[in-house]
């Protein structure tokens, strides 16, 4: 099965790398093109002129994009290239409903669309150990499966569209409550002059540990915050939580936690850190501690 590639951000360039790897890589496109120039010079894989001219050159096309209306606006630019049975598989962070109208789109074409968004951040997607979330038929599933070994470790069909990107919205907000967590109680363990080292290790190893403590936990106290996963992403992914789960009630609903972590990041943001780590929300909980 020959493959396409849209969408070379932070995410995607690896994700590209590791299908090229595998001999699966056919061709590329992104937005801006000086961006997707060197990776195909790199390797060896040519840039399509446009999306529909991607579509038409393959059996299948991943996409890695920022947004649901850049997600719609691909599918709708693909449409002269679409041919009966090929596969879109989606692994950006969008709506439920959006994955579902992008599946109708697409089905008017005889076409299968997969929402597959992953979990694990840049680390995992340069390793290829990605979790991957599937909605979708299981046939098209079993169809895609073998070539998505090459960018994830953890491939799981979730049931029909939409339930890939319902399980990614599950993720980001216990994302967004780990976050606040550990950089609280970092913060708190900093400012009380504990072996910060020391209590990474000894937590690390009971009840409390988790990904992002042994991932994030020594960087954050050291002040780096370079990204893996943008504080600015994760504002965007928390707000489309946020209108899902709106969408399951006819009575008003806040989930704390999302709302607490969206004020949290919009200052980070309106302070300069949109594009830091999601980790730099140390920042504001050092400041709780007057540092």
């Amino acid at each position: 099965m020959q493959v396409g590639f849209i969408g070379l951000g932070a995410m995607g360039d690896p994700m590209a790398r590791n299908l090229a790897a595998a001999g699966l890589l056919a061709a590329l496109w992104n937005r801006s093109r000086a961006k997707a120039e060197p990776l195909s010079a790199q390797l060896g894989v040519p840039i399509a002129d446009d999306p529909a001219a991607l579509a038409r050159a393959v059996d299948c096309v991943l996409l890695s994009l920022s947004a649901d209306e850049d997600l719609l606006q691909v599918i709708d630019r693909m449409r002269a290239g679409l041919h009966a049975d090929m596969l879109v598989v989606d692994t950006s962070t969008v709506g439920a409903d959006t994955a579902r109208e992008a599946s109708r789109r697409l089905a008017s074409y005889g076409a299968h669309f997969l929402d597959a968004p992953v979990s694990g951040g840049v680390e995992g997607a340069r390793n290829g150990s990605l979790v991957m979330m599937v909605g979708g038929e299981p046939a098209q599933f079993e169809r895609v499966r073998p070539l998505l070994g090459a960018v994830a470790a953890h491939i799981v069909h979730m049931g029909p569209v939409g339930n890939g990107q319902i399980t990614k919205a599950v993720n980001q907000i216990m994302a967004a409550g780990i976050n606040q967590a550990v950089t609280e109680a970092l913060a708190f363990g900093e400012a009380a002059g504990l072996n910060m080292d020391q209590a990474i290790d000894v937590i690390g190893g009971g009840a409390a540990a988790n990904w992002f403590l042994s991932n994030r936990g020594r960087s954050m106290l050291q002040r780096d915050f370079s990204p893996r996963f943008k504080v600015a992403l994760h504002h965007k992914d928390l707000n489309i939580c946020r209108r899902m789960a709106e969408a399951l009630t006819s009575t008003e609903i806040r989930l704390p936690i999302v709302e607490m972590t969206l004020i949290h990041y919009r200052r980070l943001i309106e302070a300069g850190y949109a594009d830091e780590d999601i980790s730099a929300l140390y920042r504001q909980k050092c400041a709780l501690f007057g540092e």
